[in-house]
């Protein structure tokens, strides 16, 4: 087993290797610490191949473990001082090919009912009480996961400057969560638009039960189809569906659905480094047909689209400190998904809360918000309405 890789580069963090014979090498220094078994005398040289499809796989196929720490210490350690350093390497140029992101009508119903049609008690186990499926938003790092997601509907609909009786439609409305947040709290309308089967049932359901049928109306429908005008539009963790060559598209849509003096509010993860394919092994296992754009993806279909952009956020590590507490909730459920779904698909799920986790932590992914009106009018000039508190004390 080669690991002059692992000499060469591991500085940041303690890393012991531990072969399939039992012999221990360790490379550089200091936090986080973790062992990594390797359980065949191939498995290395696999992950050598392909790291960015392979490291996953061969954990799925049970070919390496983590013998002391956690796996977050181990994808750390790996991501901090391996992915600069290999990831671009000529031997490596073919998963640097451009990949497009040909998500028509049927690819699209057919790449969201893959992940997005798991069956209700998985998420339930993961998401807090209201199932929220996106990054939330940590005024405090100490704060509930459910805390935290109150907090993002809070921030959302702030920034759509919310007024009762208003007509709001949400591209991507998942289990419904923000949705029915607005219909209860702000007095208005909403139509929800999701592709997943399994989703659509599990909100409409929700929605009766909390008397909100008259205020919210889901429908399997993809936006590109979808027809009306809106007071407010607002998509959250979405838009990394939708695929390049379909921005022109969607903020077309968006243009054409939104009232003169509307708000769009657009939520979505996004990489702070110039654009670039999507992980292999995410794109396989987890999201296929994603991609996660940059600023200078977004940028022109927006102007072309004749938004106005009025207010850009980026929230750095919120997605770290949601993925860690799904993550800490699916572990108190695995063995129930071991029984129903095996262990190779237990060790996919958490890999994918992991390694997404290190991503917004060591790695270049953030969310944006975006907010977008057609005039200059529609959005207050100032981040005071955002933060009342803290206007009244200035």
């Amino acid at each position: 087993m080669n690991l002059r890789l692992l000499e060469q580069f591991i500085q940041r963090g303690r890393l012991t290797v531990i072969d399939h014979h039992g012999q221990e090498r360790v490379f550089g220094e200091g936090e986080p610490t973790a062992a990594w078994r390797l359980n065949r005398p191939s498995t290395f040289m696999r992950i050598l191949r392909n790291p960015q499809l392979n490291l996953g796989e061969t954990y799925m196929d049970d070919e390496w473990d983590v013998a002391e720490g956690t796996l977050h210490d181990l994808l750390t350690i790996l991501r901090t001082n391996l992915e600069s350093n290999i990831s671009r390497n000529r031997w490596l140029d073919p998963l640097w090919a451009v990949l497009r992101s040909w998500n028509g009508l049927a690819a699209s119903r057919r790449n969201v009912s893959h992940h997005y049609d798991l069956d209700e008690p998985l998420f339930r186990a993961c998401l807090d009480a209201d199932m929220h499926y996106s990054c939330a938003y940590f005024t405090d790092s100490r704060l509930s996961l459910e805390d935290a997601q109150a907090a993002k509907c809070r921030h959302i609909a702030a920034k759509l400057n919310l007024e009762s009786g208003q007509k709001v439609l949400d591209i991507g409305s998942g289990w419904g969560s923000l949705a029915m947040h607005m219909a209860e709290n702000h007095g208005v309308t909403v139509t929800g638009l999701t592709l997943s089967a399994e989703q659509l049932r599990v909100a409409q359901a929700t929605a009766q039960q909390r008397g909100l049928g008259e205020r919210v109306a889901f429908r399997l429908e993809d936006y590109r189809e979808h027809a009306g005008t809106y007071d407010r539009i607002v998509s959250v963790g979405m838009f990394e569906h939708v695929g390049k060559p379909h921005y022109a598209a969607f903020f077309d849509k968006v243009a054409a659905s939104l009232a003169t003096d509307g708000v769009a509010l657009l939520h979505t993860i996004a990489s702070k480094a110039p654009p670039e394919p999507v992980n292999p092994w995410i794109r396989r296992y987890i999201f296929p047909g994603g991609y996660i754009p940059s600023l200078s993806d977004i940028a022109p279909f927006v102007e072309r689209a004749a938004l106005i952009s009025t207010d850009i956020e980026v929230l750095r590590t919120h997605y770290a400190l949601t993925l860690r507490a799904w993550n800490e909730r699916f572990q108190q459920h695995r063995q129930q998904f071991v029984d129903s779904k095996g262990e190779r698909f237990c060790r996919m799920w958490e890999f994918y809360l992991v390694v997404c986790q290190t991503a917004f932590e060591v790695g270049d992914l953030v969310v944006l918000q975006w907010q977008l009106t057609k005039g200059n009018q529609a959005a207050p000039i100032t981040r005071d309405y955002l933060y009342p508190t803290a206007a009244k004390l200035r």
